[in-house]
């Protein structure tokens, strides 16, 4: 039995998964595999209220081929669960006992609150967005919650979903402008009828599949310069143009819109008209995107029954960088030791206004020390270029895209004309203030990095004085630092950009 890896079914009304985690206790938890199976279950009910003999029959073959992956992968930690497609077959207790007795799978029947529960709980561990509305619209239900300072306030499942509404409003593959008009108000209706979602202008999160390619449409549509759809955001004005553009295409050609996945192309219309009417319900200014939902909530939930202390809703962004910083080999011992140096000299930087003082600053600052050149984990000679691609086009929960970006100039600095390359693509993000900012904490932190050349902790303390037209900085040190000394000596230029005065260096030994 492998113990730190643990597998997920879900048994959705559009889709069936097998997803397999690993975990660890320090490097957090990952996504290794994800096998997804189209099934439709929900366009085999039938009238009665039945699920139909060739949609149980379509289940047991996808689990019995599920179980056998299992089996090779050799994890038995299973938590396999069903929603809505199977919560409403009138058969669902029949069906979950056959796949009990001929697969040898216990399944849970998730109610429509637990469900929504875990939509909320990976959003919020996840996703720094400290309130929000969020959206888990699956193909036989969809899920609202509103969460406040990462408090779940209210819960709701309404029983419609992608495939229910195709079967109910949809004649065929594209959508009409009348059918486009009676999703949309029937949805609205929906969601106006509850008060705790009206005009409360908070970000609405959509979370699933349909929402993931919404966002993959408009980076398609913008050329974005990252990869990813984890905490992306998108502005109203924006989400409506791609509605709109979506609800003009026929089937053909929704099959080949880039970004989209071609299982979808005859739902995402009708989709895109429930999360337009919810935004308007609330109020929204902003769509945006959470990669995690119902799987990962599972998973979190036992993990932290196993470790209250395993993850932090509150400080999702910390967790994370300290993960990371893990699985590329960062030494604990002396990222502490770095982080605290640069703190240190951040702080005497700005004593004599060299910088700007901010909580946020030195937070971002701490936060690169962690990650400060981890791509020498791939190559000592290249750290800056891999450490800074890296960083860019990898998800860290807790970080929007342009933090992220922030993140990965600062780690990767090395000096003024890679940063600029760095940058170039990323110009409209920020603006010429935040990206001098970043300049002058980069060139900090690449100063620190070299007074720890030796990576033996001999610095203990750097002092500044100002004298007339002279900046003394004296580092104060415990035994020899001829690493040090020569590796500063070369970085020094670094730091004399942010002074106008001369600077002079004085290392001091003091006894080792």
């Amino acid at each position: 039995m492998k113990n730190d890896q643990i597998a997920v079914i879900d048994i959705g009304s559009n889709t069936i998964r097998l997803v397999l985690y690993k975990y660890d206790v320090k490097r957090g938890l990952k996504e290794i595999e994800n096998i997804k199976v189209v099934a439709r279950l929900r366009n085999y009910l039938l009238a009665n209220g039945q699920l139909s003999n060739d949609g149980i029959e379509k289940l047991l073959n996808v689990l019995d081929t599920f179980k056998m992956m299992l089996h090779d992968y050799g994890i038995t930690n299973v938590l396999a669960t069903a929603t809505a497609a199977v919560r409403q077959a009138t058969n669902g207790p029949h069906i979950l006992m056959k796949i009990k007795k001929e697969i040898g799978i216990d399944i849970r029947l998730l109610s429509e609150e637990r469900e929504a529960f875990y939509g909320y709980l990976a959003v919020v561990y996840s996703l720094s967005t400290p309130s929000a509305v969020t959206i888990d619209m699956g193909g036989g239900s969809t899920e609202v919650t509103l969460y406040k300072d990462k408090e779940l306030m209210y819960s709701y499942s309404f029983p419609f979903g992608s495939v229910s509404l195709k079967q109910q409003f949809m004649k065929d593959d594209t959508l009409s402008s009348e059918e486009r008009n009676s999703i949309y108000q029937f949805a609205k209706e929906q969601f106006s009828s509850l008060k705790w979602l009206q005009g409360i202008s908070l970000p609405v999160i959509g979370i699933g599949g349909s929402a993931r390619n919404m966002a993959k449409i408009d980076q398609h549509k913008k050329g974005y310069p990252i990869s990813g759809i984890h905490q992306y955001k998108m502005k109203k004005e924006d989400f409506d143009e791609i509605r709109v553009k979506i609800a003009g295409l026929s089937y053909e050609e929704l099959k080949q819109l880039d970004g989209l996945s071609s299982d979808r192309a005859d739902i995402i219309a009708p989709v895109l008209e429930v999360f337009q009417a919810l935004m308007d319900v609330v109020e929204s200014p902003i769509f945006q995107f959470s990669r995690k939902g119902l799987r990962e909530g599972l998973v979190i939930e036992k993990i932290i029954k196993e470790n209250p202390k395993a993850f932090d809703k509150h400080h999702v962004s910390e967790y994370n960088v300290k993960f990371l910083a893990e699985e590329f080999g960062k030494s604990k011992e002396n990222n502490e030791y770095f982080t605290s140096l640069c703190e240190k000299v951040y702080q005497e930087f700005c004593r004599f206004s060299i910088l700007q003082f901010s909580n946020e600053s030195l937070a971002m600052l701490k936060q690169a020390a962690k990650l400060f050149y981890l791509g020498e984990y791939i190559e000592a000679d290249s750290a800056s270029q891999h450490t800074f691609y890296l960083l860019s086009n990898r998800s860290i929960d807790g970080l929007n895209h342009k933090d992220r970006i922030r993140l990965a100039l600062l780690a990767s600095y090395k000096n003024k004309e890679d940063f600029r390359r760095y940058a170039a693509p990323f110009l409209s993000w920020f603006t010429k203030d935040e990206l001098k900012q970043i300049q002058g904490l980069g060139s900090l932190l690449k100063f620190v990095y070299a007074l720890n050349a030796s990576k033996r902790k001999i610095v203990k303390d750097v002092v500044i004085r100002r004298n007339a037209q002279i900046i003394d900085v004296f580092i104060y040190t415990k035994g020899s630092a001829l690493a040090e000394i020569y590796k500063v000596n070369r970085q020094k230029k670094h730091i004399d950009k942010l002074f106008i005065e001369d600077v002079n260096l004085h290392f001091i030994e003091g006894e080792g």
